[in-house]
């Protein structure tokens, strides 16, 4: 992400300023953009309009008067429909509304047929690269709308964004996005039992890191998350229930077209251990938690 201008100065609103959100708005404010912010949690707003110069708003609706990019980030399918039905009435046309949470594919469709009849533009654009993501500006962004509305959005979104691109229509973005998170899951709980495995074994776990990241089990979550896994911290990024959420996104999606996803199930039924040991806030890569737990 650059800090230069790489666009014509927007008014926008973004609604849900959570760990991503929050950065988001805080890039677009960098480079130029009017922000203004909601969030459902109170005193959250006003302490991102302090800190980064832009202003907020009491709710979605009063947001997004004047807006002509809208940006969410929520956490899942019913604040998604929550902040519909608060705003549809009021988009103006030619709007974009550019959503990133990680809702389901007939969701995202629905509110895009809704959004459309208003003569405005929805487009799905769900992300990845978690909050360090966010807060460098290198996110990946899947995204699932028209050609017309992803190239005026893609200026915009380049504020955070190091990788946009266009999937395909509406809901394609949250297909690419439960693509990712199927293979992303059964890399961590794999990854949890190599480390148990060597830590076990009494090996040097870092240098045994340090080897595998130049080799073929090398990932970004390798690279990202193992020392952390390996030193028991959890207290960052991306949770256990969001991402228990997720996978149950993409174990619905799954069984309307009869793909059998049985690590992806496995995984899914290991984290609901892991809230159960009171990880619920943990990040999910505390899978490494629940592995060195069975050993005793």
């Amino acid at each position: 992400m650059s800090d230069e201008l790489t666009t014509t100065p927007q008014k926008v609103a973004v609604i849900g300023i959570g760990r991503m959100g929050w950065h988001m708005a805080a890039h677009l404010a960098r480079v130029g953009h009017d922000v203004v912010v909601c969030d459902a949690a109170p005193g959250v707003a006003d302490r991102w309009a302090s800190e980064h110069g832009g202003s907020a708003a009491a709710n979605a609706a009063s947001a997004v008067d004047g807006c002509s990019i809208i940006v969410t980030s929520l956490p899942a399918d019913p604040q998604l429909r929550d902040v519909a039905d608060a705003i549809v009435p009021l988009i103006g046309a030619g709007v974009v509304w550019v959503d990133h949470s990680t809702t389901s594919a007939e969701g995202s469709r629905v509110v895009a047929a809704e959004v459309a009849a208003a003569g405005a533009h929805f487009l799905d654009a769900p992300v990845s690269g978690g909050v360090d993501g966010a807060r460098n500006g290198t996110l990946t962004v899947m995204v699932g709308g028209d050609d017309d509305a992803f190239a005026a959005a893609e200026p915009v979104i380049a504020a955070y964004g190091a990788r946009i691109v266009l999937m395909g229509p509406s809901g394609a973005g949250q297909i690419t996005k439960m693509t990712n998170q199927i293979c992303v899951v059964g890399l961590c709980q794999a990854l949890a039992e190599g480390l148990d495995f060597a830590e076990t074994a009494g090996l040097d776990v870092r240098r045994v890191i340090h080897v595998m990241l130049q080799g073929s089990s090398a990932s970004w979550q390798m690279a990202n998350r193992a020392e952390r896994m390996l030193d028991g911290e959890y207290d960052y990024g991306f949770s256990t229930t969001l991402m228990r959420k997720d996978i149950g996104l993409v174990l619905d999606e799954a069984d309307s077209m009869n793909v059998p996803l049985p690590v992806t199930s496995m995984v899914g039924q290991m984290l609901a251990e892991v809230t159960a040991m009171g990880g619920a806030g943990w990040d999910w890569c505390s899978l490494m938690e629940r592995q060195r737990r069975r050993r005793s």
